[in-house]
């Protein structure tokens, strides 16, 4: 159901985080800036406060400062085919319609001239995948004790399918699947699905590497850039826009990194010599940025992985730092970030 229009406007005081907040609660990455005579002042998008955050800008500085200028609005005046031509164009989850005094009058959703998800369209990425499903799942034991960790129930299938069905949709259809603990099982599992619309190859481990260790199988396969992901997250966000950031800005390789949000539920004090007070914050509100576990790298970075070597990504980092490398972040907002690897957020997911 689509959110009423008082869900998707800010006022031109509303903070970065305030506005991103929002954006989760209500599911929509657009809002409208209107101010207290309901003016229309501009839109805020996912885009602009990813920018925003890539520019090091705090996310308490206000978001209409942050707000589009390539303003694509409907008027009054503006026929139905016409909007629907404009949001096909330019994949607009929704357009303001405003009148001669710019005032929103109403909202055209996307769901109002596309009913079927399947027409929706998708950038063309047609990048392999590599998703790190090897570990054993100590975290969400004891269902790991009989079901793979990739294998657990997620929707109407498994949490790999639900990893593969995302990367469909930016035309990836190329898997890479590292396994190692119950392997015959997740590969009886895809084998037993049939004919199927994506190619999956499945390598192997023959001990635990960590989380990059693995890569090394790769080393004359992959040849052109390429995602990796964990097998115990779900990404909900513009993956044709991940890319875009990598390739922009020359990375090596790019982190897709969640934006957390922690309230001190107590007052906060800074003293200094002799004990001093400097500050008091009560209840402050601090900002983190976590590795989500989504990742894009460039082929030639396998070549830096070691051979049947205990190596972690974060190990790969640190060296492409040490020589001077390029290594980006890429930040979403919390709530595109599902975390399914412990029971408490695999639960929650599971029964809502």
């Amino acid at each position: 159901m689509s959110p009423d229009i008082s869900q998707l406007i800010i006022n031109p005081k509303t903070t970065l985080k305030q506005a991103l907040t929002q954006m989760d609660d209500v599911g929509y990455k657009l809002l409208m800036i209107v101010d207290v005579n309901g003016f229309f002042k501009g839109l805020i998008t996912i885009g602009d406060i990813q920018r925003a955050i890539i520019a090091n800008k705090s996310l308490d500085e206000p978001a209409v400062l942050f707000s589009r200028s390539d303003l694509i609005l409907g008027n009054t005046n503006d026929s139905l085919s016409e909007i629907r031509r404009q949001m096909l164009l330019y994949r607009l989850v929704y357009m303001p319609i405003i009148d001669e005094n710019k005032k929103v009058i109403k909202i055209i959703y996307w769901e109002d001239i596309v009913k079927d998800e399947e027409n929706r369209i998708y950038p063309i990425l047609n990048l392999p995948v590599v998703i790190m499903a090897g570990g054993i799942g100590s975290r969400l034991k004891p269902l790991t004790n009989i079901l793979p960790k990739p294998l657990l129930p997620f929707g109407e299938s498994t949490i790999l399918e639900n990893i593969i069905d995302r990367f469909k949709k930016y035309s990836c259809f190329n898997f890479e699947i590292s396994v190692n603990y119950k392997a015959d099982l997740i590969r009886f599992y895809f084998d037993s699905l049939g004919e199927k619309d994506y190619h999956i190859n499945f390598f192997t481990e023959e001990k635990p590497l960590g989380t990059a260790g693995s890569l090394h199988l790769l080393e004359d396969k992959l040849l052109t850039t390429f995602f990796v992901s964990n097998c115990d997250i779900l990404i909900e966000e513009d993956y044709s826009a991940i890319h875009k950031y990598h390739r922009e800005n020359k990375n090596e390789l790019t982190i897709v990194a969640s934006i957390k949000n922690y309230d001190i539920p107590y007052g906060t004090i800074e003293s200094g010599i002799n004990g001093e007070l400097i500050s008091l914050k009560e209840k402050p509100q601090l900002d983190f940025m976590i590795n989500s576990g989504m990742y894009i790298l460039e082929p030639h970075l396998l070549k830096e992985i070691p051979k049947s070597t205990f190596f972690h990504l974060t190990h790969l980092i640190e060296r492409i730092k040490g020589r001077g490398g390029k290594v980006g972040v890429f930040p979403i907002s919390e709530k595109s970030w599902i975390d399914i690897g412990e029971w408490q957020f695999y639960s929650k997911v599971l029964f809502q």
